[in-house]
């Protein structure tokens, strides 16, 4: 099709809705000198009643919007952004991995009336306790309790691997400057910084604070009418990594997910 139309002079524009694919559609048009523009799913207007879902009626609907200029394109990321993301968030996964991980081993000993009473979990001393723990009336007990250990232990060494790996693709990132400004204010690491800036990219791309407040979803949603002000919870659209978290002036990042921001 494209030879077609670069034979016939021609110079559509194109457009696509983002998916899970990434931008390599987005790439090769633009390499072939085609214009193509990634538009939001979550952006872009659909009837109420409209019930019919084909890729052909999604396909012409799409065409008509974009002639129309309904549909707003989103910024895409480089190759190079894109690494850093796939990087980064293969260690949030390994911290997903973790959680779950512990949770089970959590649970195991639940089920067999096992709690450890001598303070908080996550300590040396909780995991002594865990190493020397030999409770279990069967053998192949005490090698499943054995088995959930080890899996907690591989999944920290992959975060750990990652977290390093991390660091030293910063080094020679073309954004390793904005990191380390980033990393100046107190509780803000190295993996939170990267985390911000591998997903927002480009920042000088939002023409005020007020747009990175509203792609990131940290504004409240309203519900006004006539004199009447309603503002409900935070939009938080796209990612969930979005809501994560907020600043607060003069301290680290803390967490408040359904909380507005304080006007």
């Amino acid at each position: 099709m494209s030879k077609r139309l670069s034979a016939a002079g021609k110079t559509p524009s194109l457009c696509h809705e983002a998916d899970q694919c990434g931008y390599g559609l987005h790439r090769h048009l633009t390499k072939l000198r085609f214009e193509c523009a990634v538009v939001a799913p979550a952006l872009i207007p659909r009837k109420a009643g409209d019930r019919v879902k084909t890729d052909r009626r999604d396909a012409e609907m799409l065409a008509r919007l974009w002639r129309a200029g309904e549909l707003s394109p989103i910024w895409t990321s480089d190759e190079e952004q894109d690494a850093m993301r796939d990087l980064i968030r293969t260690r949030k996964q390994a911290m997903d991995a973790v959680k779950v991980a512990k949770q089970q081993l959590l649970s195991f000993l639940l089920r067999h009336g096992l709690r450890y009473e001598n303070g908080g979990y996550r300590t040396k001393r909780h995991r002594r306790w865990l190493a020397e723990l030999r409770r279990f009336r069967f053998a192949h007990q005490q090698l499943a309790f054995e088995e959930l250990k080890r899996a907690i232990d591989q999944t920290e060494t992959r975060v750990a691997t990652l977290g390093q790996a991390i660091e030293e693709a910063i080094q020679t990132w073309r954004f390793a400057a904005v990191v380390d400004a980033l990393r100046a204010p107190r509780g803000v690491n190295t993996t939170i910084a990267a985390t911000d800036v591998a997903e927002i990219g480009d920042i000088t791309r939002f023409e005020s604070p007020r747009q990175l407040l509203a792609w990131l979803g940290l504004v409240p949603s309203e519900q006004s009418s006539g004199t009447t002000t309603r503002r409900g919870r935070l939009t938080k659209p796209g990612m969930r990594w979005r809501e994560r978290c907020w600043w607060k002036p003069g301290g680290p990042i803390v967490t408040h997910p359904r909380k507005d921001i304080p006007t």
